[in-house]
């Protein structure tokens, strides 16, 4: 079979016809290209430690970390000799030629929102097409099985997301990957976050912007000083009605905030059904 041209975010990119040494370095492309049955043979990580995120296992068993999704290690890239690499222009913009040298590269435009659009394009670089298309059903029927499940509740059942990072918390917005997977299950947002951007920040006075009926937090990494934390330990955190009724709930910052792919959508759906389709 012959090179196949694929047109990306950057331009086009030369692809073999059946990419064998695939390097993917973002979480999205990770998560992705696994859900299409291929394992690659190089991610880059986004944890504060060198590992690739848990929920993925064991299917990241023999996958070589090259470096932080932050800084690739790209001598550790080359050395791999990939002939394919999946990432975004929001992360890798900038090394796109010194990518371009190494092997062809295919760019998403966007990450977490855009996250359905970009498994369509990585499955075409993967030549996976049809495979995507059937990830996309079956995330649509359990999309479709919940809001059955909840009959008219969604309607008033407001929910909100936020995340403690290092130094400070964040609110996440409708255009972000979390966004989309509450809108598609019909759960409407807080007016606060019924806002057409990514994400806000968290501060003592947007606590009033996270009052619904359910608010679901998640760590990226856990220290002693999580900015979430000194939130919740303020006077209006106790006020929101989610904390009076006793809805809040933890969840997986893996899945729920850096997954950005079709394996973590199945686990926030599973959550989903776990805390509000009871």
């Amino acid at each position: 079979m012959h090179d196949r041209m694929i047109r990306h975010a950057l331009g086009e990119a030369r692809v073999p016809a059946s990419p064998q040494r695939v390097v993917v370095l973002e979480t999205g492309a990770l998560d992705c290209t696994l859900a299409l049955g291929i394992t690659p043979i190089g991610a880059a990580t986004a944890l504060p430690s060198d590992n690739l995120s848990r929920y993925l296992e064991p299917r990241t068993e023999g996958i070589r970390t090259v470096g932080n999704m932050a800084r690739p290690d790209l001598a550790a890239v080359a050395v791999l000799k990939p002939d394919l690499i999946l990432t975004s222009t929001v992360r890798h913009k900038a090394l796109a030629e010194r990518l371009a040298l190494l092997a062809p590269t295919v760019f998403t435009e966007s990450v977490g929102a855009t996250w359905k659009e970009n498994l369509t394009l990585y499955a075409q670089a993967l030549n996976r097409s049809e495979v995507a298309e059937r990830l996309l059903g079956e995330y649509a029927g359990r999309v479709d099985e919940f809001r059955r499940r909840m009959g008219k509740r969604p309607e008033t059942l407001r929910v909100s997301a936020v995340r403690s990072l290092p130094g400070h918390a964040r609110i996440y917005l409708k255009r972000s990957f979390i966004g989309t997977i509450l809108e598609d299950a019909g759960l409407p947002r807080p007016p606060a976050q019924d806002r057409d951007m990514f994400a806000v920040r968290a501060t003592e006075h947007r606590i009033p912007d996270l009052d619904g009926d359910v608010v679901f937090i998640f760590y990226y990494g856990r220290d002693e000083d999580a900015a979430l934390d000194t939130l919740i330990q303020h006077p209006d955190w106790m006020q929101l009605g989610a904390v009076k009724r006793g809805r809040v709930y933890e969840v997986d910052d893996e899945a729920w905030a850096l997954g950005l792919g079709p394996l973590a959508a199945g686990l926030v759906l599973d959550d989903l059904h776990t805390y509000l389709a009871r």
